[in-house]
């Protein structure tokens, strides 16, 4: 018996509930782990130069934004440079990569690895574009030193419920629940099995591009596609690499040039590297 719109939605309402459940337990986790660590992260960044991109780009390719804004904060205020926020922007898969370890868990690891790699690479190389172009940074910002009161109730209250609870899980839900919704209309009136896998490369220059919204959700289209078997790895992995979730915010707000020539820079270098996988055929 074919199943109504109602009886649909109502499934896809639960699904959704479920991966937010899901969400919602490792972003509590991760996040109490980051916070814990935050001094030992930035001691290890600042101290060596040659551990600003490496370390950047494996912070970025846990889940969330925090490590990003992080980045960013050390970079606004001078302490790392150009090519650690290139890495940790490449690296970074947003609140997104939290849906991809609940969804496809091990297709998540393989994700998170390879941007690691290529957030260390493409930090490397956008450093050394940097230095011998002489690229201009904005003024960094006065340093200012506050210790964050640490305790279970503090973070509960910040963190649990003011940061992720109130910030992300409503948005989240939403994201994965129309997007749901939609892709499952389009599959029942459109061939999608046919129409997306004949338009990879246009797919790999698109999600590139929509890589540049400095909102992670648009990056959940091309997991659900990924995760239904309509579109191939390449095309999810480019969209990884582009997108960086809500870590470019704070580079926004803090200097408009600076956001254009990281973004410039992730955006080609993501079309590069789908490019490539393009026409080795993967």
């Amino acid at each position: 018996m074919q199943k109504t719109w109602v009886q649909i939605t109502k499934k896809i309402f639960l699904d959704s509930i479920k991966i937010v459940g899901i969400v919602t337990f490792l972003m509590i986790v991760i996040e109490w782990f980051q916070i814990k660590f935050e001094d030992r992260i930035k001691k290890v960044l600042i101290k060596d130069p040659r551990n600003q991109i490496i370390g950047s780009s494996l912070l970025g390719a846990i889940p969330g934004c925090i490590d990003a804004f992080l980045v960013v904060s050390l970079y606004s205020h001078g302490l790392v440079g150009f090519g650690a926020l290139a890495a940790v922007m490449l690296s970074t898969a947003g609140d997104e990569a939290f849906i991809m370890l609940a969804t496809i868990p091990k297709t998540a690891i393989l994700i998170f690895s390879i941007c690691a790699v290529f957030g260390i690479a493409g930090g490397y190389i956008f450093e050394k574009i940097a230095s011998k172009i002489n690229l201009k940074r904005a003024e960094p910002c006065p340093i200012e030193i506050h210790a964050e009161e640490y305790n279970i109730k503090h973070f509960f209250k910040e963190h649990v419920y003011e940061h992720i609870l109130k910030k992300h899980i409503l948005k989240l839900f939403l994201w994965i629940f129309f997007t749901l919704l939609i892709i499952h209309f389009l599959m029942q009136y459109f061939d999608l099995e046919y129409i997306l896998p004949e338009n990879r490369l246009f797919l790999i220059i698109l999600a590139a591009l929509i890589g540049i919204i400095p909102e992670s959700g648009p990056h959940l289209v091309f997991l659900t596609l990924y995760s239904q078997g309509l579109i191939p790895f390449s095309v999810l992995l480019v969209s990884s690499l582009s997108q960086d979730g809500h870590g470019l915010l704070p580079l926004l707000s803090y200097s408009v040039k600076d956001t254009i020539k990281v973004q410039i820079f992730t955006t080609i270098f993501s079309l590069l590297v789908g490019i490539i996988l393009y026409l080795i055929g993967i």
